[in-house]
């Protein structure tokens, strides 16, 4: 399948800087979203570092003999280690950390990755389903049954990470595969979207076959409706 892909980053309305990257591979093979926190220079420099590692592992690794659930774990895994060197070096940003989203397209299936809150949406048949499972500590006690689930969205703690890149206890990364067929998009975000926006009108925004109005309308609606963290969005299309 050929893939093409549109990607937008926005500050929002509320945050003078922006600590979320994204990257888009040339050729269309892998993509990747970050939001970093720590901080004014630390987050931004913690979204950098695992935008910019897991983009060069994958680059230099691509024709390796190893599985692609293996290359996708150990590019998220250089970039924990990649950031604890930039802490020892910069211990003003020794608090630094990032979450991190990637999807990979190898061999003809696609690969999902996932540390923090960011999230991997797939749109088909004009409804979008969550690919990745959020790691915070409201999700881990609605999957435990602590919490009800319709008071996770509003709940106090619901940004406290329980794992993201920047740790030295970093437990295992969450890689899967997911099935692709031809009209699929895949949408990768920062919490910046999924903050303002519910799922069903996130895949009403999707509709559009012009790639780059439908970043741009994601990102606008989210800054509508309050824009009160960075918004980052690639959305990656799977033709026939």
């Amino acid at each position: 399948m050929k893939c093409t892909a549109a990607g937008l980053t926005d500050p929002g309305m509320v945050r003078p800087y922006n600590q979320d990257s994204y990257h888009i591979d040339s050729d269309n093979r892998f993509f990747i979203v970050a939001d970093g926190m720590g901080g004014h220079a630390a987050g931004q420099e913690a979204s950098r570092i695992a935008k910019d590692t897991i983009c060069q592992y994958l680059e230099e690794k691509w024709s390796a003999p190893q599985s692609s659930e293996a290359l996708l774990e150990e590019a998220f895994l250089a970039a924990n280690q990649a950031i604890l060197a930039d802490q020892k070096t910069h211990p003003e940003r020794e608090d630094m950390g990032t979450t991190a989203v990637a999807v990979m397209v190898r061999d003809g299936e696609v690969w999902c990755a996932n540390l923090g809150d960011s999230r991997i949406y797939r749109w088909r048949d004009s409804e979008v389903e969550q690919m990745t499972h959020d790691d915070t500590w409201v999700a881990q006690a609605v999957a435990a049954g602590h919490i009800d689930p319709g008071d996770a969205r509003s709940h106090p703690l619901r940004h406290v990470l329980a794992q993201c890149l920047g740790r030295e206890d970093l437990g295992e990364v969450e890689v899967r595969p997911v099935e692709a067929k031809a009209g699929d998009r895949f949408l990768l975000c920062s919490d910046g979207l999924t903050e303002e926006l519910p799922d069903p009108l996130i895949a009403s925004y999707m509709q559009s076959s012009d790639l780059e109005q439908v970043t741009n309308k994601l990102v606008s609606a989210a800054k509508e409706m309050g824009g009160r963290d960075n918004i980052t969005v690639v959305v990656a299309y799977f033709e026939a």
